[in-house]
């Protein structure tokens, strides 16, 4: 049984700058990635397969994954094949610790980790170079998740460049169990360029703020909450939401109901 961790993705800034003619938007942003996160198995098999389960952690949305033939870990698997000409076969096995819809990239995450399992266990080589390129094919946010450090981001988030390691640094990360689908929160983007992300993107903002605060209010109370927390160096929500986070916060008692995880930053 071969094993690859798929680390969760927080944004520390993400600027909205403008809406291009292709429906998607120019983002500037900085990812970094957690210890925590989900574990991707696999064996070989006949053919491609995939099992998900939850690990009583109580993830939010782990029931609401959808179609397993529509995960991205097999849409990832196919395209690794397609790419490599590799024949062999393998059945996966997900253990789903990251909210589902939340901000933090659980989906790309684990497309991420199938590509870097596969290239490892077949021994195709592609590489990260050849790696990234499937990963564009599969979402704006998998290749980063590939790469799983500390990057400053642009375009879709697609076009990286590494940014200051932040290794180590204590994050508390929590959710208030609302779903925040994606394509709302942009929609509710006000079109208003505020400026580009500073040198210290620390500095920056997340520009969806608004918008997911006026679809789920109890979002800014998460957010006011973590501000109260002693020793939070930057307390932001993560990309569309729900998840908020507060950098330098080791564990903390939540309010009742709210899903959290105390980790660090890779």
């Amino acid at each position: 049984m071969f094993r690859e961790l798929a680390p969760a993705k927080v944004n520390l800034a993400l600027h909205v700058r403008r809406r291009r003619s292709d429906g998607y938007h120019d983002l500037e942003t900085l990812f970094a990635f957690t210890r925590f996160g989900d574990t991707l198995m696999a064996e070989p098999a006949p053919d491609w397969s995939l099992a998900v389960a939850g690990d009583g952690a109580g993830a939010p949305g782990v029931e609401a994954l959808g179609p397993v033939e529509e995960n991205l870990v097999l849409r990832a698997a196919r395209a690794f094949a397609m790419a490599s000409g590799c024949r062999r076969r393998f059945r996966f096995t997900l253990e789903k610790r990251i909210p589902v819809a939340a901000g933090l990239g659980g989906g790309s995450a684990d497309a991420a980790a199938t590509l870097r399992l596969l290239d490892r266990v077949t021994g195709a080589g592609l590489g990260m170079a050849r790696l990234g390129a499937i990963a564009r094919t599969l979402g704006a946010d998998v290749p980063a998740c590939l790469v799983s450090e500390t990057l400053r981001g642009e375009g879709r988030g697609e076009r990286l460049e590494p940014a200051a390691p932040l290794s180590g640094t204590p994050v508390l990360l929590v959710n208030p169990r609302v779903p925040v689908p994606t394509g709302p929160v942009f929609r509710g983007w006000n079109g208003i360029d505020r400026g580009p992300m500073p040198d210290d993107p620390m500095a920056g903002r997340n520009d969806l703020e608004g918008p997911a605060i006026a679809l789920q209010p109890v979002i800014g109370e998460v957010l006011a909450f973590l501000r109260t927390l002693p020793g939070a160096t930057l307390v932001r929500m993560s990309g569309s939401g729900a998840t908020c986070l507060a950098l330098g916060v080791r564990e903390a008692p939540v309010p009742r109901g709210w899903w959290s995880v105390a980790t660090e930053l890779l």
